[in-house]
């Protein structure tokens, strides 16, 4: 009987000790995988664990990436040109619905040291980036549609630099074009960020090649997203409008939204 006991009690222990050694290896996989593995369920959903694992590496979300503060001194300093032109309902390349936008060069000390930020997680140290700041504000009533992002040069673009830059700032700017890009008349890179203000929202993702299959991004409001590489050339990415903005099921109501974007330029 004693060794009955004995025994029992040994399997018991050996049993508990198995149990400790479970949870701390299931502990230790979900450290390796870092935060991103459940943050990953909260802005990424897809058609399918293929197309999950296809983009990523090449897409990226960051929650409240912003303050209200700052998403505040942010709102502040381009809502004054913004307000100065009216909502257009078509676009010379037929992507956009219900917007206005404008290209910003100078920013005030809070919001420069913002986009600084950005341009550290965004872009690879060095890389060159393109001077002047997309800003798209889009009516409540607005979307942007299915597109692959044009890499020729934006006439808006040039003409900002060329009103508002000194000489200088015009000749170092066209400068750091490469010689490759501008015979090809490439003037935008690899990688997009984009800072989400007043709204949340929900960028669809379609593989050019495959329109069954899609990928869906949930942009927080004072959210950062970034798209790379095969992510900006290979599907044409959307935000979708109020009345089908879903994301895994659920209701994302669409307001008015700015979106401060960052590009970079070809090496």
């Amino acid at each position: 009987m004693t060794l009955l006991i004995r025994v029992s009690k040994q399997v018991q222990r050996k049993n508990f000790q198995n149990l400790l050694l479970c949870r701390f290896l299931s502990e230790s996989s979900a450290l390796r995988k870092g935060p991103e593995s459940k943050e990953e369920c909260e802005w990424l959903h897809g058609s399918s664990q293929e197309m999950l694992s296809i983009v990523r590496g090449y897409v990226e979300v960051r929650q409240n990436f912003i303050s209200k503060e700052e998403e505040n001194a942010l709102f502040k300093e381009v809502e004054t040109g913004l307000r100065k032109k009216r909502y257009e309902f078509d676009h010379w390349d037929d992507a956009i619905h219900g917007y206005r936008e404008t290209e910003r060069l100078q920013w005030g000390v809070m919001c420069e040291s913002i986009l600084k930020r950005v341009r550290a997680v965004a872009f690879p140290e060095g890389s060159p980036l393109l001077g002047p700041i997309h800003v798209l504000d889009l009516d409540k009533e607005g979307y942007i549609k299915p597109h692959i992002d044009s890499v020729k040069v934006c006439l808006s673009v040039i003409c900002t630099i060329l009103m508002f830059s000194t000489f200088n700032t015009v000749i170092s700017t066209l400068l750091m074009f490469s010689v490759s890009a501008v015979l090809s008349c490439q003037f935008c890179g690899s990688t997009i960020a984009g800072l989400s203000l007043l709204s949340d929202s929900v960028m669809r993702l379609v593989p050019e090649n495959k329109s069954t299959d899609w990928v869906d991004l949930l942009l927080s409001r004072r959210s950062l997203y970034i798209l790379r590489d095969d992510a900006r050339f290979k599907f044409t990415h959307e935000i979708l409008k109020d009345e089908e903005s879903f994301f895994s099921g659920q209701k994302v109501a669409r307001h008015r939204r700015i979106s401060i974007i960052c590009r970079n330029l070809p090496v």
